[in-house]
Formats: C-alpha cells, structure tokens, sequence
C-alpha cells in the first residue's frame, strides 16, 4: 500500500492498536514482520499509521497476537477497510487538523457525552454563536479563516447519535456576542434538547458537587468500548486521548458530574428561564 504523508487520527489510532497488541503479546517488530513475511520497514510504517494493512494482513496479525476478542478485531478490520472521504476532507490544508480530525471522530462516533463549563459545544452552536466564539480568539483570525471555520462548524452539526450534554450555568450566562445572539443561542439550545437523541442537564451555580465538573470534556463512543476516544482542548489544538485506563476514569468522571446536575425537563425550564431573563 501506499505511504500516507498525512494519516487521520482513525488511521493513527489503528496504528496505535496493532502496536499494543504486538507490544500486549511480547513480541518485537521484528517478529511480527517475519510472522507476516514482509520487512521491519512495512510493520513500522502500518503501526505509524504510514502505510495501511489489508483484512488478511491485520487477522493474521490478530491470530499470532493471541486476541481473542472478535467483536474487536472486526471493528479494527473496519477502521483498516473503510475507504470513505467525508465532507470534512474538502477542509484539508485549509484548517487546522483537529478540526478535522474532530469531524472525522464524530462521523464514526456511535455517541458523544459533553461536560461544558465556559461555551455551548460546537454540535449546538448558532452560527452567529460560533462566528462570536471564533472572533473572540486570540492572534485574531483573517476574515477568510473566520469564516471557513464557521461554515465547517455549521457542516458538522445534525449529529443522529445519542448525545449527553452536561453544561455549566457559567456556559449559559456568559454572553457570547450581544444580548440578541446569546438569547438565540439558550433558544437553539431548549429546542434541540427536546430531540429523541438528545438529552442535555444543567449544574446550576448553588448545586453542590461542581468541583466534579471543574474541566471540559468530550467523549466520543466508538463500536466497542475499547477503541472509544475522549478529547481534550489544548492550547493548540486538541488532545485525543485512547488509553483503557483514562477512557475508565473518564466514563466515571462524566458519570458523577450528570449524577449532580439537573434532570432534562428542570435543565429545559432552567435554561428557558435564562432565556427570557435576556
């Protein structure tokens, strides 16, 4: 196969899983080169997601690894097979990575959990919400960048999954843009809670517990548990992080910040509430 210049984050994390198998069944690269037939070079460029791996490829290597788990060996044969270019890829060179690999991540995703302390998460967002965010960054963005990171954001929405939102009093109440554009934000915001696939909860600033809530967080399910992916800002970007025993904590942590939040109908009424304050 062809050397990537560029691997996705989906083809980075496939990588990442060959590698931990091989790494789980104590063998070197060596090895499994010689298990496959091929050279050091081709094992190290599939587990740098450099160069992909067919389905025979990637089941013998699960056999010699000793995986057992099929449900998982058949989800790594369908992140190595699949061949789709999604509308995110138009965006190539033009903005940054993690946006796309954000969108690349979504598509895939068969839920998203969401803590938000300080803005409305992008799948929500109005498009005057989203310009007013983008504007407010700082070296400041050139007009044309503005707006193609707009209309991406506009183009990732419509998510079908189920989707948790847990959001911060101080998300609702920072005005973001003027009076009018936060006011049709919390709007947007009361109306899509009322999808079938949609659930979002409020932590009032007096609820107690909110030290559980102190950092944002997006989670992102995967086909199994095992290949699920949560992600973190950072100053440039974004974080993915994959590993089995942050994804644990992660599952908890959201768990314990929902158990202190408001139910569904009382986060309607209260954001419906803030609404009308504006």
């Amino acid at each position: 196969m062809p050397t990537r210049r560029e691997p996705t984050a989906r083809q980075l994390r496939l990588a990442v899983e060959l590698r931990r198998l091989r790494e789980a069944a104590g063998l070197t690269a060596r090895q499994a080169a010689a298990m496959l037939g091929v050279s050091n070079v081709q094992i190290s460029q599939i587990e740098a997601g450099l160069s992909g791996v067919s389905e025979q490829r990637l089941r013998r290597l699960a056999s010699h690894y000793a995986c057992a788990d099929e449900e998982f060996v058949n989800a790594l044969v369908e992140m190595a097979t699949d061949r789709t270019r999604g509308w995110w890829e138009e965006y190539r060179g033009l903005l940054p990575t993690s946006f796309l690999d954000l969108s690349e991540l979504n598509h895939y995703a068969s839920f998203r959990r969401d803590v938000a302390i300080l803005y409305v998460p992008g799948l929500l967002q109005t498009e005057e919400y989203a310009r007013a965010v983008f504007s407010g960054r700082v070296p400041e963005l050139a007009c044309e960048e503005l707006d193609l990171r707009v209309r991406h954001r506009m183009a990732s929405q419509g998510i079908t999954v189920p989707y948790e939102l847990v959001i911060h009093e101080a998300a609702l109440r920072i005005r973001v843009g003027d009076r009018v554009a936060s006011r049709a934000q919390l709007v947007r915001l009361v109306d899509l809670s009322e999808a079938d696939n949609i659930t979002v909860r409020v932590i009032p600033f007096d609820l107690d517990g909110f030290a559980r809530a102190a950092s944002t967080m997006t989670y992102v399910g995967a086909a199994v548990p095992k290949l699920d992916t949560v992600v973190r800002d950072v100053p440039h970007g974004s974080a993915f992080i994959d590993s089995e025993a942050q994804l644990g904590a992660f599952r908890t942590r959201f768990r314990k910040v929902e158990a202190v939040s408001l139910d569904p109908e009382r986060s309607r009424d209260f954001i419906n509430r803030l609404a009308k304050e504006l």
